[in-house]
């Protein structure tokens, strides 16, 4: 059996894109959907057949049970079902680690930044990026767990990615939103994921060095704060965006239509940028007198502040993530080699539910 898309992962982010698949599709396409848990499977085909047929959309849904940690599970299903475009939606930390506290662990995350999770996030992208490139090369690769950070190691790892979802395409499609303030230009959003918290907050309380580019046409708003107050995210992941952010994109791959729009990590950069697609690529698509070695620059300094960088095939802690790892005792809070993923996440794996057992909160200082 073949599919057009393949969705690897059962979560709210796998069921927003393949339910949002199901009430817009315009031209026939066959999804699979692929994880763990049966009922959710079995819930997310059922609901995704009821949602085309509600719909009247061409889009059909089947099921594959599987466990993506196992040896060998993404070769399987590449092998057996040769996917023309496969959406990696499976993640060993879930989304809700931004919003949830209490632990040791939380606290690091809090204060260090989600690329303390970035070796748990790439793990099942890992896998399947190695499949595609063994197995069928020309498989397009969407990796939607924590693109901005994670398609730069799996570039590094000598594999394809086209592109992530979410993050900056949240910011954008919400600056759409508020069509007096867009006015008839063409908006095009620089942001990295981290430019997303201030927009988490009440508009009195943003501000500092976590904003978006924004620029309308080729000119650039001097404060998106103040041009778009009244966007507001909750403090909890936007899959409602997010999830639904790749859509578009989807569909424009499966029927090989051109697409214009917003993306984290295209073909492995750090951040996201305006992109478009043409013949199945994606190009970053900025404004005139803003290069591309300008604009990666930009969206790197983000984690070179704190977080996480690749360069080569090393990647490296920063900031005070790089602190907090230190303190905990972590052998890798200098960084590591992105092929030696495997190992390292086996070991931070003891170090996060060591400390999520913990309770005691750290000072923030």
């Amino acid at each position: 059996m073949t599919c057009d898309i393949l969705i690897t992962g059962t979560g709210m982010f796998a069921g927003r894109i393949a339910l949002d698949i199901a009430a817009t599709a315009k031209d026939p396409v066959r999804v699979l959907i692929a994880g763990r848990n049966r009922m959710r499977l079995d819930w997310l085909r059922t609901a995704g057949n009821a949602r085309a047929a509600m719909f009247g959309t061409p889009a059909h849904f089947a099921t594959h049970p599987i466990d993506l940690l196992e040896a060998g599970a993404s070769e399987a299903l590449i092998g057996e079902h040769r996917p023309r475009l496969v959406v990696q939606a499976a993640s060993i930390q879930t989304s809700t680690v931004i919003s949830d506290s209490g632990s040791r662990w939380t606290d690091l995350v809090a204060q260090g930044g989600l690329s303390a999770t970035a070796v748990f996030q790439a793990l099942i992208s890992a896998r399947m990026a190695a499949a595609i490139s063994a197995l069928q090369p020309d498989t397009k690769l969407i990796n939607c767990s924590f693109p901005d950070v994670v398609n730069g190691m799996l570039v590094a790892m000598g594999h394809n990615v086209l592109c992530g979802t979410g993050n900056v395409a949240i910011l954008s499609n919400i600056f759409a939103g508020e069509w007096s303030a867009v006015g008839d230009g063409k908006l095009r959003v620089l942001a990295h994921y981290q430019c997303l918290a201030p927009w988490r907050l009440p508009p009195q309380q943003r501000g500092g060095t976590l904003a978006p580019r924004v620029f309308i046409g080729d000119e650039e708003i001097a404060d998106p704060f103040q041009i778009f107050e009244d966007c507001q995210l909750t403090p909890e992941p936007a899959i409602e965006i997010s999830g639904a952010s790749g859509v578009t994109l989807i569909l424009a791959l499966a029927s090989g239509r051109a697409w214009q729009g917003h993306a984290p990590g295209p073909n492995g950069l750090p951040g996201g940028y305006p992109v478009t697609l043409v013949d199945g690529q994606l190009q970053v698509d900025l404004p005139k007198g803003l290069s591309l070695a300008d604009a990666i620059a930009w969206n790197a300094a983000f984690e070179a502040r704190n977080g996480l960088t690749v360069e080569g095939t090393a990647a490296r802690y920063h900031g005070r993530l790089r602190e907090l790892l230190e303190e905990e005792g972590s052998v890798h809070a200098a960084g590591f080699e992105v092929t030696d993923l495997e190992a390292v996440c086996r070991d931070l794996l003891r170090l996060r539910d060591d400390l999520s057992q913990k309770s005691t909160a750290r000072s923030a200082g």
